[in-house]
């Protein structure tokens, strides 16, 4: 199944709307419904794109999770609480609930990133700082990454 690779400078519009790339729509609608769920990251500062059959495989784990387990609690209220069911409209754009652009930070220039099975949107000061190879123990990921066969 094709996957979301690669990552597109835009802005959102004056009513809180995000083009989402052509090749991106491209897969939607080749391979999955019209329905996508916009949801908070559990950790990061972006928000998280999924077409609905997608979703749907996230939440079958969780049902399947211990719902006392602190970790679970935290994941479903972050997380699954957040979920937002949206279309596409005719033009390719989909909108950015109010309260998902504050928990992210989105209002003016934004990246969409494609993660393999999801969509992630960021604001561009946020992604750039998350991506600056200064942040992180560059031969610790290394070594972790190697132990994963990449």
């Amino acid at each position: 199944m094709p996957s979301f690779s690669g990552k597109y400078y835009y802005t959102v519009d004056t009513k809180g709307r995000i083009i989402i790339p052509a090749p991106f729509r491209e897969i939607i609608s080749s391979n999955y419904s019209s329905k996508l769920y916009i949801v908070n990251a559990a950790f990061d500062k972006c928000l998280h794109i999924y077409p609905s059959e997608e979703w749907g495989k996230i939440e079958d784990r969780v049902r399947a999770m211990p719902k006392m387990d602190e970790a679970v609690k935290f994941f479903m209220r972050r997380v699954i609480a957040s979920a937002v069911e949206s279309e596409l409209d005719k033009q390719g754009r989909v909108l950015i609930p109010v309260a998902h652009r504050g928990d992210a930070a989105i209002n003016g220039d934004i990246v969409i990133v494609g993660q393999i099975e999801k969509i992630e949107l960021w604001d561009r000061k946020e992604w750039d700082a998350m991506i600056d190879p200064a942040r992180i123990d560059k031969k610790a990921v290394e070594e972790r990454l190697v132990s994963y066969g990449l």
